[in-house]
């Protein structure tokens, strides 16, 4: 491992006048931050977790002031090949510890892509040490963690970006606030993906463990049990209830989070959450079925979209047999929310929205409606006209020097998981049809002791979250 610096980032901005006497690791930004001095024209930012997701950085290309300047993974020789394929011959530091990479580099900001069930104990601490985070979605592995997510930003005063990149999407805005404006009257139902869910791991436990593990795969492991390596674990994380929410492809908490994400900011219900949920079939490995001709999606009247019809090109998503049910959500407006279509087919990066006056379908850079003339508003901003990401980016670069909230804040990104957990809790339970009530507030079930079981899990010894000093 490399070796830390003597002090954190965190010890330097305690120190506050003092810290000039200190090691130069530490960007003008966090100096600067209580002395409202003005921020850098570029943010230095680290990646951390070099597997697919983190090339989301190449779609940053036309951000201006975002530049990377280190990556980190447990295993140092992807992170190393990471640097070689994307650095574009620049000298970026090469780390298998984010703490010293955070240290070392002057970062003002990281970028933690992850597997899910890492990035909450990675992002308390880099929230700890003075820098802002981008964290991919889901942003954490369970409610309870999600929430200790948002209170460490909030006391850190951390910028804080998850990565829900259509909440920065042009077209995808223009269309939620159609919808949560009262454009076509009261929204009274939202017909969203049946999402596949996570299995649980039964192969190997840490029974099994013989002899030392390796370092890396220790810290891999995390917060979940040691078991020994397998692959399995290690590339189809998501598949495992331990690591994820997702299930094969990602599932509910991967599709699903960008789905109930773009139901929450057309609703309106960003800072809160539904009050009822029930499960209204048995878990069961179930296909994706044949996708529904448009004129009846879920049992609703969708009608002819015409030249702006979306049900051909949904980015790829598998057709798949999975564990999954159908569901029902009723938020406190009296809105209901259906989780109903079969759940890899039609708008699975969002929703259709049922409205007084008409129905939206918004999906990922696309939209369709009945009428049609609705999204053949002259004011539709119309497709993106760059890389989906970068919108995203360049709104957290904006934020970390302005100090001012993303468009996808902690707050938002946990309720939008939020969603997705309570998905796989209540089907977990399979109390089907039975109503099960949910404090938005409390962020706990008030009528299911059980389930209020799964709202947090134990944490394997020495990855506990940092306590908030």
């Amino acid at each position: 491992m490399a070796q830390h610096n003597k002090y954190s980032r965190r010890d330097v901005l305690k120190a506050g006048t003092a810290a000039v006497a200190l090691p130069l690791f530490v960007s003008a930004r966090v100096l600067g931050r209580d002395g409202n001095a003005p921020p850098s024209e570029t943010v230095r930012v680290g990646v951390i977790g070099c597997g697919g997701r983190s090339r989301v950085i190449t779609e940053a290309a036309d951000v201006k002031g975002f530049q990377v300047v280190a990556a980190c993974d447990c295993l140092l020789e992807r992170a190393q090949k990471y640097v070689e394929e994307l650095s574009g011959g620049k000298a970026w530091g090469v780390y298998d510890d984010f703490r010293a990479m955070i240290e070392k580099e002057q970062l003002d900001g990281v970028m933690i892509e992850t597997t899910t069930h890492a990035r909450a104990w990675i992002a308390v601490h880099a929230m700890q040490m003075g820098v802002d985070t981008y964290i991919e979605k889901p942003m954490c592995l369970t409610i309870a963690e999600g929430r200790d997510m948002v209170k460490a930003a909030r006391k850190y005063k951390t910028v804080t970006q998850v990565g829900t990149q259509q909440r920065s999407m042009p077209i995808n805005n223009w269309a939620s606030d159609l919808v949560k404006n009262g454009a076509l009257g009261k929204c009274k139902t939202v017909i969203g993906p049946n999402f596949v869910g996570p299995r649980r791991w039964t192969a190997t436990s840490s029974a099994d463990v013989k002899e030392p593990v390796a370092p890396w795969w220790d810290i891999w492991t995390n917060q979940a049990e040691l078991r020994p390596h397998d692959n399995r674990l290690q590339y189809g994380w998501a598949e495992w209830w331990d690591y994820d929410g997702g299930g094969l492809c990602f599932g509910v908490t991967g599709w699903g989070t960008h789905s109930y994400d773009q139901i929450n900011r057309a609703l309106g219900t960003d800072d809160t959450g539904p009050v009822e949920v029930e499960l209204l079939e048995p878990v069961a490995e179930r296909d994706t079925g044949k996708f529904a001709p448009r004129e009846t999606v879920g049992g609703v009247l969708i009608g002819d979209t015409g030249d702006i019809d979306t049900g051909t090109d949904y980015h790829g998503m598998a057709k798949l047999i999975g564990p999954r049910a159908r569901m029902r959500l009723k938020f406190a407006s009296g809105t209901e929310l259906q989780l109903n279509m079969d759940g890899d087919r039609g708008p699975g990066l969002g929703a259709i929205f049922v409205c007084e006056q008409g129905k939206i379908e918004i999906n990922r850079n696309k939209l369709a409606s009945n009428p049609k003339d609705i999204v053949r508003s002259p004011d539709n901003p119309g497709p993106n006209t760059r890389p989906e990401t970068a919108y995203h980016i360049e709104n957290w670069v904006e934020c970390i020097k302005s100090r001012e909230t993303c468009t996808a804040d902690i707050e938002i990104g946990q309720r939008s998981s939020s969603l997705c957990y309570l998905v796989n809790i209540v089907r977990d339970v399979g109390q089907v049809g039975k109503t099960l009530n949910w404090d938005p507030v409390a962020e706990r079930f008030t009528n299911c002791d059980e389930a209020n079981t799964m709202l947090s899990r134990p944490r394997r010894k020495g990855w506990e979250l940092p306590a908030l000093t």
